[in-house]
């Protein structure tokens, strides 16, 4: 798969498609349920197969203006076996797939127990016919539509994972029926929100696909993320703030961050001991802070399980300030860590050497 046509699908996964269409539906309160079951005869069965038990029934459904009473197939009585439905319920069934929907018990049907569950859910007794007409909302992203007709698997091909290359000009026709879709009123487009983090190792060709995608009238929201600062573009010996072209960036609206305070990195890490169930002393949590405030927060984050270990090592149920400090010296950050390999930078196998310097290899 090419890098464009990765953008691609995680652009068309962030856009949504709501597809309204009206199917009919039966609803009604459960007046009773018959099921009688008979042993069928096997010679009249294809094959001469020997003759098993059918299910037979009759569904009596009403509204607040009528009732009506149904016969029932063996599948239709599965389905109401499955969904438990029983006398006083209120359900709908779809007509076109014949799938039960249980709403809830009916009002009339609420003296009948002296204790009901907590979730047990009460309904009024639909009015008019039982025939209606309704509207179902279906929620797609275009990137599904695009597998779904582009495969000869359909609607399966979604499970298998890998969706390969998808031709352009399916894209090109299922964007067309969409938006005829839009004009007629029976579907709503959605944007939503692409997030690509470390953006800084897209090179240009992704840069200016981007560039092109944005000026679409279906393109999602972009955020991108990066710490980078002034570097090279990958893939390129030109320089630009972030490692961003400068035409991208300015069709940007740029975020700046500010690094945290000693108070809000004390809230935090109280936040995550809250997490972590880790019971730690106020001076504790306060020398963390600190710790955090001189080094990063995500090694002090870090420390908070190591300092719960050592903690439990010693047979305490909370972090004290020797825990914070046992762990410090066991684990160092970064800056402690780029000290130690300037100060024994020789002492390594491999490190960068100035051509002055003269070294050997023991054979």
């Amino acid at each position: 798969m090419s890098k464009t046509e990765a953008l691609t699908q995680a652009m068309r996964k962030s856009i949504g498609v709501q597809i309204l269409e009206e199917t009919e539906v039966m609803e009604g309160e459960v007046v009773e349920i018959q099921i009688d079951t008979s042993f069928a005869s096997g010679d009249n069965k294809p094959g001469g197969k020997k003759g098993g038990m059918e299910k037979t029934g009759r569904l009596t459904l009403c509204t607040t203006d009528m009732e009506t009473v149904y016969d029932l197939g063996t599948k239709m009585i599965d389905a109401l076996s499955k969904e438990k439905v029983t006398a006083g319920d209120v359900i709908t069934i779809d007509k076109a797939s014949g799938k039960i929907t249980k709403l809830g018990r009916s009002f009339s049907r609420s003296r009948d127990y002296d204790a009901m569950g907590s979730q047990t859910r009460f309904v009024q007794c639909p009015e008019g016919e039982l025939q209606k007409r309704k509207e179902v909302v279906h929620n797609v992203s275009l990137h599904e539509i695009d597998v779904i007709n582009s495969r000869q698997q359909g609607f399966l091909a979604l499970f298998a994972g890998d969706t390969g290359e998808i031709k352009s000009e399916v894209r090109e026709q299922i964007d067309a029926k969409v938006v005829e879709w839009k004009e007629e009123g029976r579907a709503k487009i959605i944007p939503g929100v692409l997030f690509i983090d470390e953006v800084h190792m897209l090179d240009m060709e992704c840069f200016s696909f981007l560039n092109r995608a944005l000026e679409s009238d279906m393109a999602p929201v972009l955020v991108i993320a990066t710490n980078r600062g002034i570097t090279n573009i990958r893939g390129t010996e030109y320089k630009s703030p972030h490692g961003i072209p400068l035409d991208l960036l300015d069709r940007l609206m740029i975020v700046s961050t500010d690094p945290y305070t000693h108070d809000e990195i004390l809230k935090i890490l109280s936040v995550r001991c809250e997490e972590e169930d880790v019971e730690m002393a106020d001076d504790a949590l306060e020398l963390l802070a600190r710790i955090g405030t001189e080094t990063s927060l995500r090694y002090a984050i870090q420390m908070v399980i190591t300092a719960s270990l050592a903690a439990e090592k010693r047979k305490s149920a909370q972090v004290e300030i020797e825990d914070i400090k046992r762990v410090y010296k066991l684990f160092v950050d970064v800056k402690r860590s780029t000290q130690y390999l300037m100060e024994y930078n020789k002492e390594y196998m491999y490190n960068e050497l100035d051509d002055n310097d003269e070294y050997a290899v023991d054979n």
